[in-house]
């Protein structure tokens, strides 16, 4: 059974044991947060689309906007479990922990949430798994990787790629395993012997097969339950990130479908209604303009869908720290089925909107042509140089100067070759990658 003073170590990743973790002013959860905000990949969040692009004259959110709402929601969810945790277990508090820590924890692990993702949101992480799985210039690498290797290339996940960052050493973060650990979702490889489709964290994996071992070691550490030989337990804050993350994605993708004109207030209102019961006051939305009552109806409705998460994860607490519990919060408060009404609205009217559609069409091409004329390039540099162009050399001199070319070739590591490739274009924003894929192709001059 995991236990919550081990649950909540103060270590940091890639620390000596028992090095700082905290200052007199900021918890080392805290510290965490400040980390993540000053950090290159979660600046990049800013111009990475959420679901729809960015429009001229209306306010929608980017995944940097997103996080940051999931982060604020994750912290509420943090503090209030907190306090069922400290009335519970109240040896916590000589610790040294309180509410706020665990708050902390939650919020800066969801504010990490999407950090992995591509440009194009899902449509990215597929055309990634594609190009790999379909693309000549994809699947001529299947024979120089591993099987397992093999399947992180060509079921690419966004969590993984996360995860990947936050432990990289270029990025520096060195965060508690704490806050990795509630981060991580999907607490296995790509590769497994046997999925259980029953388990909410099997629906996904959770790091690349290079990073098992410094997922091992934070499982050590945690005390993570193992419920396989290939899988272990969520940490019971993996949990609260989730609904944070449910929560908004929900409430606030029907939010902006309103501010679009997809769908009318009146339908809104119908569709929040059942969840706000006797809080709504229908009166009080005629003293207002259509924009300041969606503003308030998604305040109102998201406070009520945490304080019934919060109660779900009281009841099963016990039960996540055994590694019995495992399906959504969300799944199990009082407004689930009103939640699954508006996922299904959503999915008709929003996510299968043209605006949505095009988005999605243009990033399956962007991705998929810049993996090509890369892998192309790096694959004849390796194998074939004697078929190496000169376009292939001018392509390989837009990689990053650190971009380990040596590892493409017999001798070298062509899996680590590829991961950099992924980080590459997936790290970048979506304008970055629409941009230079005009001019890998010829479409547009550098500077236009």
């Amino acid at each position: 059974m995991m236990k919550w003073e081990k649950l909540l170590s103060l270590e940091r990743f890639g620390e000596e044991i028992g090095e700082g973790s905290s200052t007199p002013l900021r918890s080392a959860f805290e510290v965490d947060y400040d980390r993540i905000i000053f950090s290159a990949p979660f600046r990049n969040l800013q111009d990475k689309t959420q679901v729809f692009p960015l429009p001229e004259h209306a306010f929608v959110h980017t995944r940097l906007t997103h996080s940051l709402e999931v982060s604020s929601v994750g912290r509420s969810l943090g503090k209030a479990a907190g306090e069922f945790l400290l009335e519970k277990y109240p040896s916590l508090s000589s610790l040294g922990i309180h509410s706020a820590s665990i708050g902390s924890i939650v919020a800066a692990a969801a504010l990490t949430h999407d950090i992995g993702n591509p440009p194009f949101g899902h449509a990215g992480e597929e055309a990634i798994s594609d190009f790999f799985r379909l693309h000549e210039w994809g699947k001529v690498w299947q024979a120089q990787v591993s099987r397992e290797q093999w399947s992180d290339l060509i079921n690419f996940e966004g969590n993984a790629q996360g995860f990947r960052m936050l432990v990289s050493k270029d990025n520096g973060l060195k965060l508690t395993y704490a806050t990795l650990a509630a981060f991580t979702k999907y607490p296995r490889p790509s590769l497994i012997g046997q999925r259980d489709l029953a388990r909410k964290s099997q629906k996904k994996y959770g790091f690349f097969t290079n990073q098992l071992a410094d997922f091992d070691q934070m499982a050590r550490v945690l005390g993570l339950e193992k419920i396989s030989n290939d899988a272990w337990a969520r940490h019971p804050l993996a949990f609260l990130v989730e609904a944070a993350d449910d929560i908004c994605y929900s409430i606030i993708d029907l939010e902006d479908g309103c501010t679009m004109g997809l769908l009318s207030f009146e339908e809104t209102l119908s569709l929040l209604q059942p969840i706000l019961g006797p809080q709504l006051d229908k009166a009080k939305l005629k003293q207002r303009t259509p924009s300041q009552n969606l503003g308030i109806l998604r305040a109102l409705t998201i406070g009520q869908l945490i304080r019934e998460t919060v109660q779900v994860f009281g009841l099963q607490e016990q039960h996540m720290c055994k590694g019995n519990f495992d399906k959504a919060l969300t799944d199990l408060i009082p407004s689930a089925k009103h939640l699954a009404e508006i996922s299904s609205i959503s999915v008709k009217k929003i996510y299968r909107s043209s605006m949505v559609l095009e988005k999605e069409a243009v990033g399956f091409q962007v991705l998929e042509g810049l993996l090509a004329v890369f892998s192309k390039a790096l694959y004849q540099h390796g194998y074939a140089p004697d078929q190496l162009s000169g376009k292939d050399k001018s392509i390989l001199r837009l990689l990053p100067e650190d971009f380990p070319l040596k590892g493409a070739g017999n001798t070298g590591s062509p899996y680590l070759v590829l991961r950099a490739l992924v980080d590459f274009i997936s790290g970048m924003t979506d304008k970055h990658a629409l941009s230079l894929y005009r001019r890998v192709h010829g479409i547009a001059l550098p500077g236009h």
